[in-house]
């Protein structure tokens, strides 16, 4: 398995003084519950965490990504995108690199089930790609890995 800050590296190119670069396909947020991170780490790829807390430094994307998020606010759909994952696709270089979401959330919070990955979906215009609960199922893993692949074949060959 690859660790989440295998192909971290300090600022250069794109990334600016107090800011970490990531050619990882696959961004990802994770509370201090560690759920996503533990199906992120199911998957076996290459992937970078947005960082938790304000003081680290912030991740820049490097190259096209896959997001994954959980979805927060309960069942008022309020702040259901956390605020590190604001900041972090409020920076254009982060935003015009995202191609697709894959949610994680809670069905017992109804309509607002994955609700972040949705909402961030239609505001960058980018395909959710998959949503799951918790920390995924056996199934999911393995449908979101293979998804993956053939995610990143299918754009390989429609950008020049």
């Amino acid at each position: 398995m690859v660790p989440a800050s295998a192909t971290l590296t300090p600022a250069s190119g794109s990334a600016a003084a107090g800011e970490t670069a990531t050619e990882s396909r696959l961004v990802y947020f994770s509370s201090i519950s560690g759920y996503t991170r533990r199906f992120v780490e199911k998957l076996g790829v290459d992937s970078a965490r947005i960082p938790l807390f304000a003081y680290e430094p912030a991740l820049v994307a490097a190259r096209p990504f896959v997001l994954v998020l959980p979805t927060y606010g309960g069942e008022e759909g309020r702040h259901s995108i956390p605020p590190q994952v604001v900041r972090f696709l409020n920076d254009p270089r982060n935003r015009a690199l995202l191609r697709g979401v894959i949610g994680a959330g809670n069905t017992n919070f109804g309509t607002t089930y994955c609700l972040a990955a949705r909402k961030i979906s239609a505001k960058c215009n980018v395909p959710l790609l998959y949503r799951f609960e918790l920390m995924g199922t056996p199934e999911d893993v393995a449908l979101v890995r293979q998804g993956l692949e053939e995610f990143w074949t299918q754009q390989s060959q429609s950008r020049p």
